[in-house]
């Protein structure tokens, strides 16, 4: 039998409440759910590393790119089918998304994690967990990336977020919807995902700000990176892909010192067009150079724009990786 890799970061799921004056901490090692997978639903296939023990808001690129590193290894284990990451659910989109960008295996990486910690009644944890393991030994999971599996259902990394701060179905993906669920032990993908694979260089090139647009904002928002070295920005703007006209002048003094502006829509799902021709509009900014982020969301562009220029993309490659039809 094929084995899986479970891969402990820290999160919610491995917390629980010691103290309730100070709240949940990370208290389970992986020793203790494998030990409780095993008893329960006789799981004799899983190996388990530890490679950190933080929340969520602890994640940094830093640690993405050594994550990538750390599972690499195993990986290529001839015996492993595929790697499970649990992972705090804060930053967890973000993580998988970098993992996807620079995945080169054909197994699959799942990330998975709960938001209930294991002191509070309806814990998830064991529920997602178990959902990982049938979604990384199933064989229609190769050649998918990296998957996100919450709440019964598959996700790819490129198009799921995080959509509520208390709902155990929290992570969807508002635009496609999932690829699959997972019924009792059965694995069911409905569709293949959206995006291709990249497979680039496990590097990447910072810093790289996002801003968010917002009735009034004002243009030192924008004006106070045009001096300082950052390798890129990344605007959320409003709608369809306008920016407020105070900010125009600011975005061509980044685009006139060779800075990638890259904009995306603060609105949750949809993408971001060149409808709109006056000052601030979409067309307008790409006139001017900017960059149309598509549907990607803030945080994913921003990781995409770092990776990207970590493997020297120029404006003109820029400008068709964040481009499709």
């Amino acid at each position: 039998m094929s084995r899986v890799a479970i891969v402990m970061t820290g999160g919610t799921i491995t917390m629980k409440i010691f103290d309730p004056a100070h709240g949940a901490f990370p208290m389970q090692d992986a020793s203790d759910i494998i030990e409780v997978l095993n008893d329960t639903l006789g799981f004799q296939n899983l190996v388990t590393h530890k490679y950190s023990m933080i929340p969520s808001p602890s994640m940094t690129l830093e640690r993405m790119q050594d994550l990538k590193s750390f599972i690499d290894p195993i990986l290529e284990d001839p015996e492993i089918s595929g790697v499970v990451i649990t992972h705090g659910t804060d930053a967890l989109e973000e993580t998988a998304f970098y993992l996807d960008l620079v995945h080169t295996s054909e197994k699959p990486v799942i990330v998975t994690g709960a938001m209930k910690n294991a002191s509070e009644i309806g814990y998830d944890g064991f529920t997602n967990l178990v959902s990982a393991i049938y979604t990384a030994q199933h064989p229609d999971s190769q050649n998918k990336g990296v998957l996100v599996v919450m709440n019964y259902e598959i996700h790819a990394a490129w198009e799921v977020t995080k959509t509520h701060t208390l709902n155990l179905d929290t992570f969807k993906s508002l635009s496609f919807g999932p690829l699959g669920i997972i019924d009792g032990e059965h694995v069911i993908y409905y569709r293949l995902r959206n995006r291709w694979s990249y497979r680039f260089q496990n590097t990447f090139k910072a810093p790289v700000p996002i801003i968010t647009t917002y009735a009034g904002i004002d243009a030192d928002m924008i004006n106070q990176f045009v001096n300082k070295p950052i390798a890129g920005i990344v605007i959320e703007a409003m709608g369809r892909g306008n920016v407020p006209p105070q900010l125009v002048e600011p975005i061509e003094r980044l685009i006139a010192k060779e800075i990638p502006v890259i904009v995306v829509s603060r609105v949750p799902s949809g993408r971001v067009f060149d409808t709109y021709g006056y000052p601030g509009g979409g067309k307008d900014l790409i006139q001017k150079g900017a960059i149309f982020g598509t549907d990607l969301t803030g945080l994913k562009a921003r990781i995409l724009l770092m990776v990207a220029l970590g493997n020297a993309y120029e404006k003109a490659s820029l400008r068709s990786l964040f481009t499709y039809q």
